[in-house]
């Protein structure tokens, strides 16, 4: 089997007959060796192959090669994401992409904080910097929902999403106060957020003065001085909001709540943690 295996490795630079003589060999035995070796190979591949289709499959499509290399703590695939890229492409299959982002005009602002963060979009612990947005949905009969999240910029992980029928300060408050709750220890807490009506008005700054909590601001029109933000609801919509329909705001509601909670907190690999959900950073 060695010799085999030797004069596979080294075929081209002496040659196969020379080597076949060299070693009194039968051609017939080497090419029986090199068949049974192939046959060995597509097994394996298919069983490979059939793991990534399954893993796919399961998280409903989400999955891109490195996530799938992420993902992959049970099964024991054992290749690269360069392979792993290169099956999926053999089996013609593709991870939900981002569309392009519609062009942001320039707003004005009613109330300006000054911006603490600086794109500084990193965090020594917990509830120590978190960063909130707005973004809407819709019900499949049209309806226009609206969503206020807030991710901690320690582990990337939402601590607190909330739906409602309008775009309000009202809901970015009651989303902070959830997020307050779960989250009592926060002392010198930055809450950063864009300049939208909602985050300068007086009912959400006075409550956040009664809470202890800094407001900070990005600029006015630039979404990547709230880049984290953008990314999480780019990451919703991408892989959870345009492949679903919602029927009614119970639907919308349940959905939401338990992609972020359940499957984005808990489940779905982040770059920023080295391929490791949010919270595995949080409760390590």
């Amino acid at each position: 089997m060695k010799v085999y295996q030797f004069i596979e490795e080294h075929h081209l630079e002496f040659g196969v007959r020379w080597l076949l003589r060299k070693f009194g060999l039968s051609p017939n035995a080497y090419y029986n060796f090199l068949k049974d070796r192939k046959a060995s190979y597509r097994a394996e591949k298919e069983e490979k192959l059939r793991l990534i289709e399954d893993m796919y499959h399961k998280h409903n499509g989400k999955p891109g090669y490195r996530m799938i290399k992420d993902l992959d703590r049970e099964n024991n695939i054992d290749l690269s994401q360069n392979t792993i890229h290169r099956y999926m492409k053999e089996l013609n299959l593709k991870s939900v992409t981002v569309s392009k982002k519609p062009k942001y005009v320039k707003g004005t602002c009613h109330k300006k904080f000054e911006n603490l963060l600086k794109r500084e979009f990193t965090a020594t612990q917990p509830n120590q910097k978190w960063c909130t947005n707005f973004t809407y949905l819709k019900l499949e009969n049209g309806a226009k929902r609206y969503n206020c999240s807030i991710l901690d910029l320690y582990d990337r992980s939402i601590v607190a999403t909330l739906n409602g029928k309008e775009i309000t300060a009202e809901l970015a408050i009651n989303t902070l106060k959830i997020a307050l709750a779960n989250n009592p220890n926060h002392k010198n807490l930055i809450l950063h957020s864009d300049q939208g009506s909602q985050f300068t008005s007086k009912e959400f700054a006075d409550f956040c003065t009664s809470e202890t909590v800094t407001q900070s601001m990005s600029k006015a029109g630039c979404p990547y001085d709230n880049a984290p933000m953008e990314s999480f609801y780019g990451t919703l919509k991408n892989e959870y909001v345009s492949q679903h329909t919602f029927k009614d705001d119970e639907s919308l509601n349940a959905g939401i709540y338990e992609e972020i909670y359940c499957w984005y907190n808990h489940v779905r690999p982040h770059s920023f943690n080295n391929g490791k959900a949010p919270f595995f950073k949080r409760c390590a």
